[in-house]
Formats: structure tokens, C-alpha cells, sequence
């Protein structure tokens, strides 16, 4: 488990206690030779925190300038890419999904994370660009810091859940109103 994994999985729990919420995040063991779904995930009747996250984290002081789909991402043996890997089990589980890059900026500086609804993600993915940028990743909601913990605010980083669509209501051609 890497630090900004075990920071972000002790950051939701302290989140769900100081809220009372009947929730748990945790983060599954990886084992050498198979592939786990998602790096932390979050169970809770709650549809805002009912959740999965995939993490990154990419060394901005070391010339990274981009999260590349090729690069940071595995393919399976059976030529699966990660995104699509993640995009099907969201599907089917119904959870929420996000991306949460990290971004490293050196010593001295910090670190900065980002949540990428992972709609978004796939989006960007399934065009031609082969990368989210630097500035890409930062137009998303950042996560907040406190000391070494993150500020976890679920509500921040979009509502819209996979299975609802882009519907906007048409508006009625009789509402029963009149000019009078």
C-alpha cells in the first residue's frame, strides 16, 4: 500500500466517525499474481460515499507533466486495459468511481491530490488525447489537506452517480397557465 493510499483510507475512516456515518474504507491486499479491482474502496449505504478509487501519483519534480493512459496504467494478459478493468466493475457494482492523482511536487513543496470523477476519466480515455495533463488534472476538485491527512468532502467531487444520465427535463406545453 503506498502512503497517499493508507493516508486517504485513514482519512475517509476519520471522516465517517466524526460523522457518525455506518461506513468503512479500506483498501484490499494485493497479492503478487492477481489483480485487485481498485486501490481503496468505501462501503456504505450512503450513495455519496458508496465508492471506489483509484489512486496515482506522479512525480511533478521529476518532469512528469501528464498521466499518461499507456505509462501509468497496466494491461491484463488477456490485453484488458486497466480503465476498462475498472469501468466494468464499476458498472456492475454500482459504486461510485473516482480517479485520485497525486501529485508530488518535491521537497519543500508538498504534494497536491486531485479527484477525477472517473466518468471523466474515461472520457479522456476513450478520445484521442493519450493523457490527462497537469492542468487537466487540476481544472478537477482537489482533496484538501490538514497537516498530513486529507479533508474528505464526498459532496465536492460531483454528485451524478453512473447510472443516471445527462436527462434534462422537457418543459411541459400546457402547464394549465395563462397570459391572463
Amino acid at each position: 500500500m503506498t502512503e497517499f493510499e493508507r493516508v486517504l483510507v485513514n482519512s475517509f475512516n476519520a471522516y465517517i466517525e466524526e460523522k457518525g456515518i455506518r461506513a468503512i474504507s479500506y483498501r484490499l491486499k494485493q497479492h503478487r499474481f492477481t489483480s485487485q479491482f481498485l486501490d481503496v474502496l468505501v462501503d456504505s449505504l450512503d450513495p455519496d460515499l458508496y465508492m471506489g478509487i483509484e489512486c496515482k501519483s506522479i512525480s511533478v519534480d521529476k518532469g512528469a507533466t501528464a498521466l499518461y493512459f499507456s505509462q501509468h496504467f497496466t494491461v491484463d494478459k488477456k490485453g484488458i486495459h486497466q480503465i476498462d478493468r475498472i469501468s466494468d466493475y464499476l458498472n456492475r457494482s454500482g459504486r461510485r468511481g473516482f480517479l485520485a492523482v497525486e501529485l508530488r511536487l518535491g521537497a519543500g513543496h508538498g504534494r497536491e491530490a486531485y479527484m477525477v470523477p472517473w466518468e471523466d476519466l474515461e472520457k479522456s480515455y476513450n478520445s484521442e488525447s493519450p493523457k490527462l495533463t497537469l492542468q487537466e488534472i487540476r481544472n478537477f476538485p482537489e482533496i484538501r489537506r490538514d497537516g498530513k491527512d486529507y479533508i474528505i468532502n464526498p459532496k465536492e467531487w460531483g454528485r451524478k452517480s453512473r447510472w443516471e444520465k445527462d436527462i434534462k427535463p422537457k418543459p411541459a406545453e400546457n402547464s394549465g397557465e395563462t397570459d391572463d
